[in-house]
């Protein structure tokens, strides 16, 4: 993993307003509004309340609510980690798209994506999809008729925002300096953890009762 420096430190605590705290607090992370979060983006955002209520609520619905399933959502971050090479969206979606489905080789196989990789005619447009966007700013016409042969319009909408929103994101995590939590067992881009572990499922917030210990910080 490559070494960050923090451009935008975390929010320091004489300015812990309770806006601030609202930030800290969003994703239900026990004891965030007393203690702060342990996610290091919720702590970069609380400098800006304003911002980071807004891209909360805006993030929860392709997080949480998004109309595609959680793989086709998983097919998309990952593809999309890898083409912006947003270390801490791949570390964190590695475990996410496990939980839903997806081996590491199928992980692997999105990050070499046309290479290799055993998908459906709608996978491969999900995956073609970010490639369009990324390389020429919209999804081609071919794209396009293959996933509205079985994606309605709303998740037609939501695929494009989705892609959107997590390129965003990943441009602030870069920019801002944002490194990969202390604690956490980072998993690289090879797919090979630091302390050699195989990667396993992690949960997303409120998915399970103790989402945050799989989290490792």
């Amino acid at each position: 993993m490559s070494e960050i420096t923090p451009r935008i430190p975390h929010c320091p605590r004489e300015e812990w307003t309770d806006d601030a705290r609202e930030v800290f607090a969003f994703w239900g992370e026990p004891n965030a509004w007393e203690e702060g979060s342990k996610t290091n983006i919720m702590m970069v955002m609380g400098n800006h309340p304003a911002l980071g209520k807004v891209y909360n609520n805006w993030g929860k619905h392709f997080l949480m609510a998004n109309s595609l399933n959680t793989r086709q959502l998983e097919l998309l971050i990952l593809r999309v980690s890898w083409r912006v090479k947003s270390e801490y969206e791949w570390h964190n979606h590695v475990g996410y798209g496990m939980n839903a489905g997806l081996s590491l080789e199928d992980i692997a196989a999105i990050r070499d994506f046309p290479a290799s990789g055993n998908w459906t005619e709608e996978e491969t447009a999900l995956l073609q999809a970010v490639d369009d966007l990324i390389d020429t700013n919209t999804i081609s016409d071919a794209t396009w008729a293959i996933l509205v042969k079985t994606l309605d319009k709303k998740q037609m909408m939501d695929l494009t925002f989705t892609i959107g929103h997590y390129v965003m994101t990943s441009w602030a995590l870069s920019s801002f300096g944002v490194p990969i939590e202390g604690g956490a067992d980072a998993v690289g881009f090879d797919l090979k953890t630091a302390s050699g572990r195989i990667p396993g499922k992690t949960y997303k917030p409120g998915e399970v009762e103790n989402w945050t210990d799989t989290r490792g910080y």
